[in-house]
Parts: C-alpha cells; sequence; structure tokens
C-alpha cells in the first residue's frame, strides 16, 4: 500500500488489492498532493515530526534503488526502515515508458553478473516486461585496419554476454519489486541540504515502531535537513547521489581524478532489420559503440573533443547519420581483411585450443537509415573517493567512482557496490551491531574499493592507449586485438571479468 504522509487515506485500499498492483508492469506512486509516499510496510518511527529511519538512501537512481531492493528482499535487513531521498518525479508518478516508441537515448548494458543480482532481488521480470535486448556476441576493432577480435559468448559457456536495458526500464523495474514487498520504505521527493553527522540531540522513537537495530541515545543518528524545510534521522546514510555527490561533498570525502577532454554524444539510432551484435570501433578521437536495444533499434555512444560533440549535437540528422555509418565502416582508415601478423598460426604455439568466435571473420555493422531520438552530449571523466566509509555515511556508485563509458562497466560497479553493501548491513544486523559503525561499513570498503580500482585502471589504461596515434604504437595494439581474438586463455579471461567475474584477465 501506498499513502501520502500528510493523507490519512489508504490510496490502494486494503492490502488484499496489492497483488494487482504488483502485476504492474511500471512502478507507480500515487497521491494528490505532499513530499512522502511511504512503499507497503508501516510508518517509520518518529517523534516531534522528526521520522526516523535505519537508513537513508540519498539518490532514488538505478544503484540506490538497487540497495533498497536487496534490502527489501533479504529476511536480516527487510524489517529495517529505509527512507529513499530524491527530488525526481517519476519515483511519485512512475516513469512513462512506451514500449512501441523509440528507446531513450539513457541505456545501460548490463553483465550476466548483474542480471543475476536482479533475478535474486527477484526484479528482472519487471526488466522482461520492458524493451531489453541480450546480445551473444561483439566485435572490436579500430580505424587502422591492422587488428580486430570478437568475443561470443559460446566461447566461456554463456548464453549471452549482456543486455542493453533503458536506465528508466532498470529503476522503473527495481521500484516496482520494492512496491511488492513487505519493506518499510519511504519516499522523500526532496533534496538533501545540510547533513549533521554528530546531531546534539536526537529524538526518542516510541518502541514499538523502532526496528530491533535502532538505538536511541544522542550521537547515535545521523540528520538531514531537506530542501523543503523537513528532517529525518538515520543511522546510516547512503550516498547513491551521482558524480556530484551531495552526501560525499557534506561528509568531507576527499576524491581524486581527472577530465578526458572528451564528451560522449548518445542517441538512439533505427536499422532496417534488428541488431544483434555489441560493435565498439576506436577512432583517433575516441571509441564508438553500436548497441543493440530491441526491435530495429540500437543505441550510439560515440566518444570525441568536446568541439566535436558539439557540431555533431547540431548538425542536420542525414549528416550525422552519414558520419555514424562512415565511423562504423572505413571512415578514418580501412576495415581489417587479413591479419598482418599471419592470422592464427602466428599463436598457434600459446595454446592449440581455439575458441568458437575465433573462426568468425569481420563484419560491417548494420547500416543506420535513422536517427530516432535526440542527441545528447555528456562530458567524461575519471574520479575516485579516496574512502568510500567514514561514521554513518557510505557511498555507493557514481558517488564513490566514475570511469570512462567505453567498456559499459559504470553501473555494474555501482550495482556491485549496492550488492556488497546489503550482505555487511545484514551481518551487522545478524551479529546485532550499529549498522553505522564505521568499522562494519569498511567492511564493504575493503570488499569493493580493490575491485573498482582494477576495474577502473584497467578503463583508463584503453583510453589512453587508443588515444594515441603513432605507427609502432599501432602495431602494438593490433598484436593485442589479435592476441585476444586468437589466444584462447586470454580471450576467455577478458570475457568472464567483463561479465561481472573479479579474476584479472590475466593468463590464469
Amino acid at each position: 500500500m501506498l499513502v501520502r504522509r500528510n493523507l490519512a487515506t489508504n490510496v490502494f485500499g486494503p492490502k488484499a488489492r496489492l497483488k494487482n498492483f504488483c502485476s504492474a508492469s511500471a512502478a507507480k506512486v500515487s497521491g494528490s498532493n505532499g513530499d512522502h509516499s511511504y512503499v507497503q510496510g508501516e510508518k517509520p518511527g518518529s517523534t516531534d515530526s522528526f521520522p526516523q529511519h535505519d537508513i537513508a538512501i540519498v539518490g532514488g537512481g538505478m544503484v540506490g534503488m538497487a540497495l533498497a531492493c536487496s534490502l527489501a528482499s533479504m529476511p536480516l535487513t527487510k524489517q529495517l526502515s529505509i527512507a529513499i531521498i530524491d527530488s525526481n518525479p517519476a519515483l511519485k508518478g512512475g516513469a512513462s515508458i512506451k514500449k512501441d516508441g523509440p528507446p531513450d537515448p539513457r541505456v545501460s548494458t548490463v553483465t550476466p553478473a548483474t542480471i543475476s543480482f536482479f533475478k535474486d532481488v527477484d526484479a528482472w521480470k519487471y526488466v522482461e516486461q520492458q524493451r531489453h535486448a541480450y546480445f551473444d556476441k561483439m566485435q572490436v576493432w579500430d580505424y587502422t585496419g591492422l587488428g580486430y577480435t570478437k568475443y561470443h559468448a559460446r566461447d566461456v559457456n554463456k548464453e549471452f554476454l549482456g543486455c542493453v536495458v533503458e536506465n528508466k526500464v532498470l529503476q522503473s523495474s527495481l521500484l516496482s519489486r520494492i512496491q511488492c514487498t513487505d519493506a518499510q520504505t519511504t519516499i522523500y521527493s526532496s533534496r538533501l541540504t545540510s547533513m549533521n553527522l554528530s546531531p546534539s540531540s536526537s529524538p526518542t522513537v516510541a518502541a514499538n515502531v523502532s526496528s530491533k537495530t535502532t538505538m536511541n541515545e544522542p550521537g547515535h543518528l545521523a540528520k538531514l535537513e531537506l530542501s523543503d524545510g523537513s528532517s529525518l534521522y538515520a543511522k546510516l546514510v547512503v550516498g547513491a547521489d551521482g558524480s556530484k555527490s551531495r552526501v560525499r561533498e557534506l561528509a568531507g570525502f576527499k576524491t581524486t581524478g581527472w577530465n578526458y577532454s572528451q564528451n560522449a554524444v548518445i542517441c538512439t539510432v533505427e536499422h532496417t532489420q534488428e541488431n544483434f551484435c555489441a560493435w565498439q570501433r576506436f577512432l583517433p578521437s575516441g571509441p564508438i559503440a553500436l548497441l543493440p536495444i530491441g526491435d530495429n533499434y540500437s543505441n550510439i555512444v560515440w566518444t570525441m573533443n568536446p568541439k566535436e560533440a558539439t557540431d555533431r549535437k547540431l548538425m542536420d540528422q542525414d549528416d550525422f547519420v552519414k558520419d555514424v555509418n562512415s565511423a562504423l565502416d572505413c571512415g578514418y582508415g580501412p576495415s581489417p581483411q587479413s591479419s598482418v601478423f599471419g592470422s592464427q598460426s602466428f599463436f598457434s604455439w600459446l595454446k592449440p585450443d581455439v575458441t568458437v568466435s575465433v573462426d568468425e571473420g569481420f563484419e560491417v555493422p548494420p547500416k543506420v537509415v535513422k536517427l530516432a531520438s535526440e542527441r545528447m552530449v555528456f562530458p567524461l571523466s575519471l574520479n575516485h573517493a579516496k574512502n568510500y566509509a567514514s561514521k554513518r555515511v557510505v557511498l555507493i556508485g557514481d558517488a564513490a567512482h566514475t570511469v570512462h563509458p567505453l567498456a559499459g562497466q559504470g553501473v555494474n560497479l555501482g550495482f556491485g557496490d549496492a550488492f556488497s553493501l546489503s550482505k555487511v548491513i545484514a551481518e551487522g544486523v545478524a551479529l546485532g551491531t550499529d549498522i553505522g559503525e564505521v568499522g562494519l561499513m569498511k567492511k564493504y570498503e575493503a570488499e569493493r574499493k580493490p575491485a573498482n580500482i582494477a576495474m577502473m585502471a584497467i578503463l583508463d589504461g584503453f583510453q589512453k592507449a587508443y588515444s594515441v596515434d603513432f605507427g609502432p604504437l599501432n602495431v602494438l595494439r593490433a598484436a593485442a586485438f589479435h592476441g585476444a581474438n586468437y589466444i584462447s586463455p586470454l580471450k576467455k579471461s577478458i570475457i568472464s571479468y567483463a561479465s561481472g567475474d573479479q579474476r584479472l584477465p590475466l593468463f590464469t
């Protein structure tokens, strides 16, 4: 049931009617006026109009919702009182998702590990009700024409390499799942303005509505003040509010990183037939990716310098389509035809067995016939918080780390954070410890920080290696392409790592 905080009515009626609501494909939080929406479960404890929660998640995007959904799905944590603070109106009224229209250009490529996470929390079934596109092969090459590599799910005995889904579908699917649990989740349609991690006094919470992990002594709760003038208390504040995290700023977390002097142009394009492969070509100014998104649509993520991005955003649509087709075919240089290293025989001495995709020749991507959405431009950067956790505060997703989009790993790292943090919180609940204690949160940091840094280093290395046009380096890159294509152990390790395994892509 969903109830407005300032209304005394039950919008959806008795609990028996919830089953019909849960069968809806898109999540909806309805009501006329009011800023706070209660998702099924008891209202949070409160005194003097200051509600108290076990966990306050600042940011209701995909990663914040994933954490809330994971907590709502586990026996040890589903009784926790959770606040989600986000001014996005889609969380109140449900995202507008039309299956018959062109896909939104903001998409994510989710890995098999992320899909398993969604299935574990019973949210993937909502994704499958909307448009999505599995792909089982991928081709990567560069503009020099010296090399390419192909990956196939069958190389590692998988059904698929990934699935491309609109961001709003992922977000709404997680919200739909939360609404169909007994979780005590409250959505605050507002923004965080200030945060006091050591308030001089804390509200006394009524014993009959507090969870067993609640501690009522002063100093055991963080106080959050919102843009609508309201306040709330929480034992743990989770910053899931993106790369410009307000939580990170208020908590004083330091970051390190740099701008890439590159922008990404994203859009939806249309073909005459459906695309079932993920394509990526490295160009002098950055990679261009063509990702299937279902029906006859694909998503474009094209990295280039800021001036080129501005020009291509404003240029005529037909000219833009011509540029895209050129970038994916013979523009900037020839397509790979044969190996400069004498094909597979050059590498045969390393390992006699080969993968399924090694015998598949180079393919030209399907032609784009039409631009099907607006063109959006985003600046690219690398950023990493030096610490993920302190007392009562923890960071996940882009609030903790941002990466180059060339491998589509950013949101998958965030989902990994959400899964890891939910497990650590469950451990704290099981042991009866304060879930806001820094020692507990440091366990999450110790698990996720090395994995995130490793992926960031790999992606940054790729970005730098392909940003230089220099003859000897081009040959080395070609050798790397062919090595990845023909050396079976290396190819399998790369696929497994990109699919969500924590093993680094080495000869193991």
